[in-house]
């Protein structure tokens, strides 16, 4: 009976032995395959990352090769690049006073240029900090000594005050308070009048807002056209001209009392004859002409000197073909005798009495263009749009000016005034001369 127990045990620890063999057999079996088919995965994990490594790498360097070069323009009439700001110019202004231009970027900085130094090799600027924001529009204060700003984040005006240092250098200092927040839609132009009385905002809604000095709301207008595309002051001051989806350009009058008090805003007259919607507008430097630009594809020249109190409507003088586009904008010579559009990159200059077209300006800027205007003295037209500020001789101003000066030679009756009108043809072919022979910058 002992015996028979005895084998019974003997034989159960060996199958005991045999399945605890059997099982770390197995186990190193898994072990190997595991381990085996983690340096597979360690393999092919290195494989990946060592593919994307050498992806990234071969993507920095195509990103080193790719990296856009700075816009490059000439053309004969190019008087000047102002090269200072580090982000795309969206707007530009000249003072009164013909001596500055000011420019304002999306790099939190506004920038006061000489205009005396446009012909230089180098063109030096004054700069403004926008404090935690930047600056989408600026605009000159009538005495020069100042300037209005729209603040992009901020979505209200901010004045800077100009203070001329001993030493010649100028500060800026920004006035301790800001204009309140009135409008609801994105801001398209802000301006100040040139009698010194209000400035204006104007948003894409259908909404201008007029203000005093001291950012008290005087009035709002309803201008009624579903959407607005552009609105500003009149050069004398005068009046609020707005245009958009509607095919008109509608103009009011800010009226004053003789004390300077603020009294009403009044309708003053339209500019009624496009077939589309007006994507902008400009006054002569007197406010007697008018010029639009339209979806229409035609620009059209208006004499506003009427007695529109009297009912009296603005003279369509001049409709001409025209390349236009959404953000197109149109300049005046001061004269009036040149008209300057801009569609996308590229600007075209016109006879404003002919309709002639003078010259045709390609791929001026990287980006489609965002201001275009005459100097003062109708000098110059620069425009704006990537980093760079391009200021061209204005060749047609100076032709358009010679062919009148001939015109009104032709009638002279006094040999007084005969010998003057020689001189000033004289001096303004000299002139012509001079800007046509002169290289471009």
């Amino acid at each position: 009976m002992e015996i028979a127990a005895l084998a019974a045990l003997t034989l159960l620890l060996g199958a005991l032995v045999i399945l605890v063999a059997l099982a770390v057999g197995r186990r190193k079996e898994e072990i190997r395959e595991e381990t085996e088919q983690a340096a597979e995965f360690a393999a092919e994990a290195s494989a990946v990352k060592g593919s994307q490594s050498k992806k990234q790498k071969q993507e920095k360097q195509r990103g080193r090769k790719d990296k856009p070069t700075q816009h490059t323009f000439s053309h004969p009439l190019l008087a000047a690049s102002l090269k200072g700001h580090s982000g795309n110019v969206t707007c530009l202004d000249f003072s009164s006073n013909g001596k500055y231009l000011a420019s304002c970027a999306d790099d939190r900085t506004v920038r006061i240029w000489s205009t005396k130094d446009f012909l230089d090799r180098e063109h030096k600027c004054l700069r403004a900090n926008v404090e935690l924001d930047h600056a989408t529009l600026v605009r000159f204060s009538p005495d020069s000594r100042a300037f209005i700003t729209w603040l992009a984040n901020g979505d209200c005006i901010r004045i800077f005050k100009m203070t001329k240092k001993d030493d010649g250098s100028m500060s800026f200092k920004a006035a301790p308070e800001d204009f309140p927040q009135k409008h609801k839609a994105t801001i398209l132009n802000i301006g100040i009048a040139e009698t010194g009385k209000f400035i204006m905002s104007a948003s894409t809604d259908t909404c201008i807002n007029i203000w005093d000095l001291k950012g008290e709301l005087l009035a709002s207008i309803n201008t009624n056209q579903i959407t607005n595309s552009y609105a500003a002051i009149s050069p004398c001051g005068r009046f609020v001209a707005s245009c958009g989806f509607t095919p008109d350009v509608k103009v009011w009058e800010v009226c004053f009392g003789k004390g300077g008090d603020f009294r009403e805003v009044v309708r003053a007259f339209d500019l009624k004859g496009h077939s589309a919607g007006v994507h902008a507008f400009a006054f002569s430097n007197d406010s007697r002409r008018m010029v639009s630009v339209s979806k229409d594809g035609t620009w059209k020249l208006w004499n506003t000197d009427v007695e529109y109190k009297k009912q009296q409507d603005p003279y369509l003088l001049k409709t001409i073909p025209c390349s236009s586009s959404e953000g197109s904008r149109v300049a005046l010579s001061p004269d009036g005798r040149v008209v300057a559009v801009s569609d996308g990159c590229n600007v075209a200059m016109y006879d404003a009495a002919s309709g002639k077209l003078e010259e045709e300006l390609h791929g001026v800027h990287s980006v489609e263009i965002t201001d275009l205007r005459f100097d003062i003295n109708g000098r110059f037209l620069v425009c704006s749009g990537d980093k760079a500020i391009r200021v061209f001789h204005n060749a047609p101003g100076y032709r358009a000016a010679i062919k009148d000066m001939q015109d009104m030679l032709k009638k002279a009756q006094n040999e007084a005034m005969k010998q003057r009108l020689q001189q000033q043809i004289k001096e303004a072919q000299s002139a012509l001369d001079a800007v046509l022979a002169a290289p471009s910058n």
